[in-house]
C-alpha cells in the first residue's frame, strides 16, 4: 500500500495493475472499464498512458498509468465501504506525491521536508558539477581560441604552456615538450633536438626561429621552436579532445 501513486515523467501517477490489486479486481477488467473511456474522452491520452510492463515470466504484457483526473473517472464505479477506504487511500497518496513534486520545483534551501530537501539539494549538486565541467572544457576555447585563430604571432613552447596552464590545462613547460616530442612534432634527440620537425613545419603548426650567437669560440647557431597562430588553435582544439589528455 506504500506506492499507491510513484512519480512518472514529473507527474503524480498510479497504474492499472495497482488499482486491480488494491481494489481486488481482475486487471483485464480494469483494462476493459478504461478502455470504455477512450471513444467519448477526447483527452483521453492526457489522462490514461498505454505501456508494456513484463509478468512473472518476462512477458510484456498491457497495462495503463493514470493521473489524478483518470484514477478519479475510473473509481467512480468502484463502490462498497471498502471501495470508500481505498479512494481515501488514493486521495492522500496522490495529495503526499503532488506536494513532493510542487517541493522540488523549489530550490533545496526552500524546501522544508528534509527528504524531499536532500534529494533536491543532490540533484543541484549533480547539475552544478556537470556545468562545472562544461565550463571547463569551453574555457580555453572561450578566452583562447577566437584571439589565436585570427593571429598571425608566433609564440614560445614555454610561453603557450604557460597560457594553457593559467587558463585551467595543468601543464607546464617540460610535459609540454616531452609531449610535442612524443607526438612527433619536435626532432627528439641529435644536434637539432626540440627544433620543429618537417610534420609541423608541413602542417604550419610550429616555426623556428635561428639567431647566431657570438662566443669567443666562435659562432653559435641557436633554434627556438616557435608555435604558429593557426598552431595555437590547432593544438588547443588537439588537447581538449579526451583522447589527447596530457599525463
Amino acid at each position: 500500500m506504500n506506492n499507491l501513486v510513484i512519480m512518472k515523467n514529473k507527474q503524480a501517477v498510479t497504474s492499472s495493475l495497482q488499482v486491480a490489486e488494491t481494489f481486488g479486481k481482475r486487471h483485464d477488467h480494469v483494462l476493459r472499464d478504461i478502455e470504455h473511456f477512450r471513444k467519448d474522452l477526447p483527452n483521453f491520452g492526457e489522462m490514461f498512458v498505454e505501456v508494456n510492463v513484463p509478468d512473472s515470466y518476462g512477458r510484456d504484457r498491457k497495462a495503463y498509468y493514470l493521473n489524478r483526473d483518470g484514477f478519479t473517472l475510473l473509481a467512480m464505479g468502484f463502490t462498497g465501504k471498502e471501495a470508500l477506504n481505498f479512494k481515501l487511500q488514493y486521495i492522500r497518496a496522490f495529495n503526499k506525491m503532488e506536494a513532493s513534486l510542487q517541493e522540488l520545483g523549489k530550490d533545496s534551501y526552500q524546501i522544508s521536508d528534509p527528504v524531499t530537501r536532500a534529494t533536491k539539494w543532490i540533484e543541484e549538486e549533480k547539475r552544478r558539477q556537470e556545468l562545472e565541467t562544461e565550463n571547463k572544457e569551453l574555457r580555453i576555447p572561450a578566452l583562447l581560441g577566437n584571439a589565436v585563430s585570427s593571429s598571425n604571432d608566433t609564440v614560445r613552447v614555454g610561453t603557450f604552456a604557460k597560457i594553457l596552464k593559467q587558463n585551467g590545462y595543468n601543464i607546464g613547460q617540460n610535459r609540454f615538450f616531452e609531449w610535442l616530442r612524443e607526438h612527433g612534432y619536435l626532432i627528439r634527440s641529435g644536434q637539432r633536438r626540440n627544433t620543429p620537425t618537417q610534420y609541423a613545419m608541413d602542417l604550419k603548426v610550429m616555426s623556428v626561429r635561428e639567431t647566431v650567437i657570438s662566443t669567443n669560440h666562435g659562432s653559435i647557431n641557436k633554434f627556438t621552436p616557435l608555435i604558429t597562430g593557426k598552431g595555437q588553435q590547432y593544438f588547443i582544439n588537439k588537447l581538449l579532445k579526451p583522447k589527447e589528455v596530457i599525463k
